[in-house]
């Protein structure tokens, strides 16, 4: 194992933009000098995800992940701080100059890193055997007969597995890798009897990357047709680092695309992601054989709120599927349907007419989802007034997962033309599902209809000392952080002056003590500390500290100088806020003190120790006061 050195880390940190490293997995939109977009940490209808691009950091108002290019990295993929360096390193093409690693180091190596490195070991082991082995033609031959360019097999990192019992856990073992990560990652499979062998052997490799491109797992197609033991297709198992419902096969490759053009293409197989992708429908990806989950869902939007599922003409099929479609329609994105002649897949028809022929099929006839299956349901009923009343009570409940009540009306009224039947009907029966869901989830079920009853809130509890007094601390370090350099007046930086005003204040929240003693320390040597010495620095609680001080909410809106309308910001009033923030620390803390010093008289017996007791509490009363007169609060004598 090895170690990054600190000038590479320092390099790669300073080279990392924000923005675009974020970027890379969701779709930001400016607002104000910050750039926004729906948090990738967790589910939100509204943006609450911040990107400050001139702080170089990130920030959820949501679920509160904060911190700068590396931190998200390490975030989002889960995975340690060396590999997030590595990742940052190869996305601006630094090269990284490595040392031998501690064992201490070697020992602390994560296991989602292992998994990582395995996976990528893997995958070129396969690519090599592809191009470069003499069983690799099989595959070539079978790749070039499914239509597929060397361009595109390259670009998706194609591959192929020899018929070979132990081909790549021999190779990997006797390159260094463990066995144990091997297993974990589903590469190797160990008998009881201790035996080991390949998992995928004789087969076409898809490797199935995340969203920052990293193999997590492996599809693998079998070329011998005539071995019915065998499935045609085989995935790798569940790890720690691939979660079937969470991955989306061809993203990594589309999503730029998905962005760009605003629109999702969603497939069932590799293949009709490789040919679709390489006739020009690049903003394509398949979920591989499963039911479309949440997860999946999820990551689409990241990217764009509109997607179009591409079915074959089995109608069986279609049918089955429907249901996947109305968790689209409840998560609030919008869905078009496209299907194919009947016995025509989207790989087979794009090869079958060629890419410009496809593309224009897709525009025209892409559907909406409504309309789609009611068109579908209302053929099926013809005729039939109890297939009808049920076909409607299907449309229906899939309307009702729209939270959008606008984009629920049309679809009432478009729904009522097609069925030939009053809308206020349809309305009646979207009510009477709603009342039942509400109902449901009163009696502790659960109910997928929006516009459910929120519960009320809870009554907070009163702060406690050490709570207000964390807030007037905290108050202190993020004006530190914030304007470190402002000058308050005659030359007066606002960090001399808190560390002066302070030095005689012992902070009592351990985290903003340290923040506190790392300004004193930075002007100690002469000087003044930067935001970027708090978001970069190695301690990772100092480093989430800093990024959730620096980040804002709320920007002052531009319209204002548009009116001619003065609003004052911070910066304006610096050194008197700085002073207030000050005198309020001091005054909480003498508060306290009096507060102490009070309870101690209670237990004193001594008179003369009574005596000195009370001469403390006077002292400290009129101490409070003074405090509190310059600060505009009246104080009970």
């Amino acid at each position: 194992m090895s170690l990054i050195p600190k000038e590479t880390v320092d390099q790669v940190i300073a080279q990392a933009d924000i923005t675009e490293v974020v970027g890379d997995f969701v779709s930001l939109k400016k607002k104000g000098q910050n750039m926004w977009a729906c948090c990738p940490f967790h589910h939100e209808k509204s943006p609450s995800f911040s990107v400050s691009p001139a702080k170089g950091i990130y920030k959820c108002f949501g679920c509160g992940k904060a911190g700068n290019a590396v931190q998200f990295i390490m975030d989002v993929e889960g995975t340690g701080f060396p590999e997030a360096i590595r990742y940052l390193a190869r996305k601006y093409g630094i090269e990284i100059p490595e040392e031998e690693q501690t064992p201490e180091l070697a020992r602390e190596q994560s296991e989602r890193d292992s998994l990582f490195i395995v996976s990528d070991f893997a995958n070129k082991h396969f690519q090599h055997n592809l191009h470069a082995h003499e069983q690799g033609s099989i595959g070539q031959s079978y790749l070039k007969q499914r239509g597929l360019s060397s361009a595109t097999i390259r670009k998706y990192e194609l591959g192929y597995s020899l018929d070979a019992w132990a081909d790549l856990t021999d190779t990997a073992l006797k390159a260094g890798y463990q066995q144990k990560y091997l297993e974990a990652a589903g590469l190797t499979v160990v008998k009881e009897d201790g035996k080991r062998y390949d998992r995928f052997r004789g087969r076409v490799m898809f490797p199935i990357h995340n969203i920052s491109g990293r193999v997590v797992g492996f599809g693998a197609r079998t070329l011998k047709p005539n071995d019915k033991k065998s499935p045609k297709y085989l995935n790798s198992p569940e790890s720690d680092i691939y979660h079937k419902s969470n991955v989306l096969y061809g993203l990594f490759q589309a999503k730029q695309a998905m962005r760009m053009q605003d629109m999702c293409y969603l497939v069932e197989g590799y293949l009709d992601v490789l040919s679709l992708h390489q006739g020009g429908v690049e903003n394509v990806v398949a979920s591989s054989g499963t039911s479309l989950t949440e997860g999946q869902i999820k990551l689409i939007s990241r990217y764009t709120q509109n997607i179009a599922v591409l079915y074959d003409g089995d109608a069986a099929g279609i049918k089955a599927s429907l249901r996947g479609i109305d968790l689209i329609l409840e998560n609030g994105l919008n869905v078009d349907v496209i299907t194919f002649p009947e016995g025509e897949d989207p790989d087979s028809y794009i090869q079958k007419v060629g890419d410009t022929a496809f593309k224009a099929y897709i525009k025209e006839k892409s559907q909406d989802f409504i309309s789609f299956k009611t068109s579908l349901f209302a053929e099926e009923a013809k005729g039939n007034p109890v297939k009808k009343a049920e076909a409607i009570k299907e449309v229906v409940a899939s309307i009702a997962k729209i939270p959008d009540a606008i984009k629920r009306t049309v679809f009432f009224r478009s729904c009522s033309l097609i069925f030939d039947i009053d809308e206020q009907v349809l309305i009646s029966e979207y009510n009477k599902m709603h009342l039942e869901g509400r109902q449901q989830q009163r009696s502790g079920g659960t109910a997928s209809f929006h516009e459910m009853p929120v519960a009320a809130p809870q009554p907070e509890k009163p702060a406690s000392d050490a709570d207000i007094l964390a807030r007037y601390e905290r108050e202190i370090v993020r004006m530190l952080l914030n304007y470190p350099d402002n000058i308050l007046e005659e030359g007066i930086t606002t960090c001399q002056y808190m560390s002066e005003q302070l030095e005689d204040v012992e902070f009592r929240t351990p985290l903003y003590a340290r923040l506190l003693e790392l300004v004193k320390e930075k002007l100690c040597t002469g000087v003044l500390p930067t935001a970027e010495d708090f978001i970069n620095y190695p301690d990772q609680e100092i480093r989430t500290a800093a990024t959730n001080l620096l980040s804002e909410q709320h920007e002052l809106s531009h319209n204002w100088e548009t009116h001619h309308i003065f609003v004052p910001r911070e910066t304006d009033l610096l050194p008197y806020g700085a002073e207030r923030a000050v005198l309020r620390l001091k005054w909480r803390n003498v508060e306290l003190l009096l507060k102490g010093e009070i309870e101690k008289l209670r237990l004193v017996t001594d008179p003369q120790e009574q005596d000195r007791q009370l001469g403390n509490i006077m002292m400290l009363k009129s101490l409070h006061s003074q405090l509190g007169d310059m600060l505009g609060i009246v104080v009970n004598k």
